[in-house]
């Protein structure tokens, strides 16, 4: 239920804001091209965001929100994904309370935290939940979508979701909405442009998880007409134009009618559930474009849209899961009819982790996960592997201060310009592999092999090697995809090249071997290594680790840093 603010907040937002727009204007946030990656600059600096999304309603209580600020930045995270919700910040058309947005930047701000700001509006999770009263009661002017009982996609969608009653769905193809939509989000973006000239909020996301459930195209009057029309100029002509880097997705979609460039939607991408999905990604793109162009063009901060994937196990037909929603096979439609629309970012939630990294990162998509569960061994690899702008774990107020994810965010913040540096460059690499199994990395004209420090160090005892599978099997499982999962006990972490025949290895539960793969000299060896920390981006070494403890190695069971000086001879 909403707290209304009472009036000595009013005052004093009002005055925080008059204090905001009496300073002077921070650069704006951008995302750019920096070396061989897009990243994001915030103060004209790249920016990696160790981050966590709040729970979907707690952001709409100031009160609520007031002891979670504090075990935040317990947490060491640097940005914080909160919540703008249309219903509440437009409950009569025309009239808007910012109440809710200025108290999320004041403490964000009061704490140290940069701000990522979700627009709850058309929708949310497929349905049009967020949507203010005055939308939801006039169906004529605001129509919605509609959806054909469909055999061959099981209808177990409203139990998966917990929903007891039939929610709204907006059809993207309805004018009033988009126009409606646009114009709230344009009012957001003028107001924080008035109060946060600092750039307290970095980014933007809108809406959340798009799309339709329950069939494969919306099937109202509106959706049937343009079905029946032919395929939108513009899209043609991205294809055509793009035909030959288009993603392999799009290749088997368009080419199985020929690669024709014109005519009706099913004359050029027939009638089956892919066809019909290309339909309702474009629609609802050109809806998120129209709603980002109106909100850029009052405060151009970066602006992404978010997908529930598909397909995936068990949901691998379009309406399984939201169909027209940006996942990643329809990545080349999006970019056609959204060209505003900064990236497109996955919430992964499936078991392909790293799969669903490589989807992501093609076609200059750069890589941000605004949902998550806490599990660290992917918050490494897609910063690592895939040059991250960002991790964010849903549900960030559940996690506890001295759980994994803030271990490893507490020893992360302080090297983050030298990560950023590291990607840009291409001098970074992620790892991440079962404890039974290696991984080899190529970097910097050296092939480092990774194994399990556990199993070194039992050997070294005498002990016998314990087996991953009952590890695993005594670990605890949480029952909820969305709740902090156990640790991650997975050799797991980063791989940096520092200098010539020079390397540092952060992480956990990893030991590493290198051999030389470029020209000169072949036998590789150990020069010295050093154990140390960062500070404020500077390394700082410890020990100088050498006898029993002179290889590389991280230990498992906590996070840590080593720098490792090679040399080659004949």
């Amino acid at each position: 239920m909403r707290l209304f603010a009472i009036r000595p907040l009013v005052i004093l937002l009002t005055a925080c804001g008059l204090w905001a727009q009496a300073q002077p204007a921070a650069r704006m946030p951008e995302i750019r091209t920096n070396g061989a990656v897009k990243q994001l600059f915030v103060d004209g600096q790249p920016f990696i965001m160790l981050a966590g999304e709040l729970h979907n309603s707690s952001a709409s209580s100031v009160t609520y929100m007031q002891p979670i600020w504090k075990r935040l930045a317990a947490l060491h995270v640097n940005a914080v994904i909160g919540t703008v919700n249309w219903e509440l910040l437009e409950p009569e058309e025309g009239k808007f309370d910012y109440t809710l947005v200025d108290s999320q930047i004041q403490d964000a701000r009061r704490h140290g935290m940069r701000l990522v700001l979700i627009w709850f509006a058309s929708w949310k999770n497929a349905t049009s939940s967020y949507v203010p009263m005055w939308v939801k009661l006039d169906q004529r002017r605001f129509p919605r979508m509609v959806v054909k009982p469909r055999p061959d996609l099981p209808q177990h969608l409203a139990s998966m979701m917990g929903a007891t009653m039939p929610a709204p769905n907006l059809t993207p193809l309805g004018e009033a909405s988009m126009a409606a939509d646009a114009k709230a989000f344009a009012a957001l973006m003028r107001h924080i442009k008035q109060v946060d000239p600092q750039h307290t909020v970095i980014m933007m996301q809108v809406e959340n998880e798009t799309g339709l459930l329950g069939d494969s195209r919306d099937r109202s009057p509106l959706a049937e007409a343009a079905w029946a029309k032919p395929v939108p100029a513009a899209l043609m002509d991205h294809l055509v134009k793009n035909k030959a880097s288009l993603l392999p997705e799009t290749q088997k979609v368009w080419g199985a009618n020929g690669y024709k460039a014109s005519g009706t939607w099913s004359e050029v991408f027939g009638t089956d559930n892919f066809a019909e999905e290309a339909f309702m990604a474009w629609h609802v793109g050109r809806y998120m474009n129209r709603v980002v162009e109106a909100g850029k063009a009052e405060l151009p901060l970066p602006m992404y849209v978010n997908a529930w994937l598909g397909p995936q196990p068990q949901m691998d037909q379009p309406g399984q899961y939201p169909s027209g929603g940006p996942v990643a096979r329809v990545m080349d439609i999006y970019h056609a009819a959204g060209p505003a629309i900064d990236l497109l970012a996955p919430d992964i939630y499936v078991q392909d982790f790293k799969g669903t990294c490589a989807l992501y990162a093609r076609s200059g998509n750069p890589l941000f996960i605004p949902e998550a569960r806490a599990i660290t061994g992917h918050l490494f690899w897609s910063l690592g592997q895939h040059a991250g702008m960002g991790f964010s774990p849903f549900g960030i107020e559940d996690m506890k201060e001295d759980s994994q994810l803030a271990e490893a965010y507490a020893f992360l913040g302080p090297m983050l310009p030298v990560l950023a540096k590291a990607q840009a460059e291409g001098k970074v690499r992620g790892v991440l592999f079962e404890p039974d199994q290696t991984e080899t990395v190529s970097l910097a004209g050296y092939q480092v092999r990774f194994t399990s420090s556990r199993t070194r160090i039992q050997l070294d005892a005498g002990q016998a090697p314990v087996d991953p599978a009952v590890v695993r099997r005594q670990q605890p499982v949480s029952d909820s995809p969305f709740g902090p999962p156990p640790p991650d006990t997975r050799p797991q972490g980063l791989l940096i090249s520092t200098g010539p025949d020079e390397f540092l290895m952060v992480g956990s539960g990893l030991m590493a071997t290198f051999a030389a793969a470029s020209p000169g000299p072949k036998i590789t060896e150990i020069g010295y290594i050093d154990e140390g920390s960062f500070e404020n981006g500077h390394w700082v070494a410890g020990r100088r680790l050498n006898g029993d403890e002179g290889r590389p190695v991280l230990r498992s069971g906590r996070f840590g840093a080593i720098k490792v000086k090679l040399y080659r001879r004949d």
